[in-house]
């Protein structure tokens, strides 16, 4: 009788341990999810509405004389409109009401509305983008962005103040990302030279944000992000993101390479998260 009790303790004791380490696998995600997702929306928004600035470039160029072929981001499926009559000046991107693949990978649909008064490169000029019925991969994309072209900075690079009142509605009924932010875009190499593919960009400043569960966050970029033309990612730098009632957390562009990894480190774990 005491063998077989001590059959059963040790069965219910192997039992018990293997539900609690299957409950420990399925809460690791959960928090993970929970301490990154701050951060992987921060990055949604930053690629979304920083490549609204490489493409209004883009459109601008193919407008005045440039080839389809120099293109980063422009599939053949997008027509470009320039209205020169009107100041400030008009660009319309059009990439039609159906989904159109561009060289960046990525699906966008509807309109990105340009005003500018004056040439990119010059000091004073002002560049207003505004969306019609926009969608990249399925993720409507509501609000204003502002340039502004401050001339050249002590280190004589020409740099650019960034302001976006965002929303970011997520394909599948996932809710909205409210994203606003104050940003420093300095030129630090390629100004000179008439080939896009070589300009690489810094970008310091901050921003907040709104989760599609109202949870708010705080973003504060410590060392610059480097943005190349040649990537459609950001290469390197690093943002801290403050979300509300959880960890600090440190996002993290990488070394250098062109690629879509990033990680998040939260209370000294590193997590793995792939840009979007």
């Amino acid at each position: 009788m005491k063998k077989v009790n001590l059959i059963l303790a040790a069965i219910t004791l192997i039992s018990f341990t293997l539900m609690m380490s299957s409950c420990k696998k399925e809460e690791a995600p959960t928090t993970q999810t929970a301490d990154t997702k701050a951060a992987e929306d921060n990055s949604l928004a930053e690629g979304i509405f920083d490549n609204v600035s490489v493409m209004a470039d883009e459109a601008y160029n193919l407008k005045t004389g440039g080839s389809r072929d120099d293109g980063i981001v422009f599939g053949g499926c997008v027509t470009v409109t320039l209205d020169t009559t009107v100041m400030p000046r008009e660009l319309i991107i059009d990439f039609g009401e159906e989904n159109c693949l561009c060289l960046d990978g990525k699906y966008r649909r509807g309109q990105i509305i340009v005003t500018f008064n004056g040439r990119y490169k010059h000091p004073g000029t002002v560049i207003t983008h505004s969306f019609e019925n926009y969608y990249v991969n399925d993720n409507k994309v509501d609000g204003t962005k502002v340039v502004t072209n401050m001339g050249p900075n002590d280190e004589g690079h020409v740099y650019f103040t960034i302001e976006v009142v965002g929303v970011i509605h997520l394909a599948n009924n996932a809710g909205t990302i409210s994203w606003n932010s104050s940003r420093q875009r300095e030129w630090i190499q390629g100004y000179d030279t008439p080939n896009r593919w070589d300009d690489i960009y810094h970008i310091t400043g901050t921003a907040d944000g709104i989760r599609p569960n109202g949870m708010t966050w705080e973003a504060e970029i410590f060392e610059p992000l480097r943005n190349e033309l040649a990537c459609r990612f950001l290469v390197s730098g690093t943002v801290e993101i403050r979300p509300e009632n959880r960890p600090v957390a440190l996002l993290d562009y990488g070394d250098g390479s062109c690629d879509n990894i990033a990680t998040v480190t939260v209370n000294g774990e590193v997590y793995t998260i792939y840009l979007r």
